[in-house]
């Protein structure tokens, strides 16, 4: 599927390229497409390509002296995306402890979206998310894909602290808070691994693209595997997935 794109100067240096405002596996997968085939051309003038839901920020390493050039470049480089194109992602399967000392909004929820909190926790397990960009903290995944009986609107008043692997909803998506901060989304249960590792090659496990579930763990499961995690010998379960 071809989307009709629309393209800024976003600064001196940088280019940023917008898709129809819509959160959508499909305008996921042509982001993913367009960006692995910039990334393929080993292009030195280009230093950074960072992806979001409906955008993608193109950085160059010099200032762009004529845009409309670049801008028809991109377009040319865009109808070729799908050359020699094979897509592939990982399905990572990331443990959840949702007892309620780590889920300190599962009665709410409940509550005013009428369901049991075994009833939560079973669809929270039973979707495949997709990881649509990582942002607002190093190694937060916004995932798409939340079952709509589930959708809760975020807080209006953020909480100041949450505790690191906060699992949590916000609107329609949820998400992993990978550290201590501050939060608006519904806090539902707490993830025991350590999701951000500045030190690692590569310091977040998981890419645009990729696909997530979750699956329940008992509180002295999660400290086991938090222990593991720490010492650096528990391994996230995954497998490949041809899109």
């Amino acid at each position: 599927m071809d989307f009709i794109l629309t393209y800024h100067r976003y600064s001196e240096r940088s280019i940023l390229i917008e898709w129809p405002q819509d959160i959508d596996e499909n305008i996921l997968e042509d982001i993913m497409l367009f960006k692995n085939y910039l990334e393929g051309l080993g292009l030195k003038s280009i230093v950074d390509i960072i992806s979001a839901y409906n955008s993608m920020l193109i950085i160059y390493n010099e200032a762009i002296d004529n845009i409309n050039d670049a801008f028809l470049t991109l377009k040319r480089y865009y109808i070729k995306r799908k050359l020699g194109q094979s897509q592939t992602s990982r399905l990572w399967q990331i443990p959840v402890c949702y007892d309620e000392s780590f889920g300190w909004d599962l009665q709410e929820i409940s509550n005013k979206n009428m369901l049991s909190k075994g009833d939560l926790v079973r669809l929270h397990c039973q979707a495949i998310y997709r990881v649509y960009f990582i942002g607002f903290l190093p190694g937060f995944l916004y995932l798409g894909g939340l079952n709509g009986r589930l959708h809760f609107p975020r807080k209006k008043t953020p909480r100041k602290r949450i505790e690191k692997g906060a699992v949590a909803i916000g609107g329609n998506q949820t998400g992993i808070y990978p550290n201590e901060s501050p939060a608006g989304w519904h806090v539902i249960g707490n993830c025991p691994l350590k999701l951000f590792c500045p030190s690692n090659a590569k310091p977040c496990f998981a890419k645009p693209g990729d696909r997530v579930q979750f699956y329940q763990v008992s509180k002295d499961e999660h400290q086991k595997i938090c222990t593991a995690a720490e010492a650096g010998n528990f391994y996230i379960k995954h497998g490949v997935v041809d899109d």
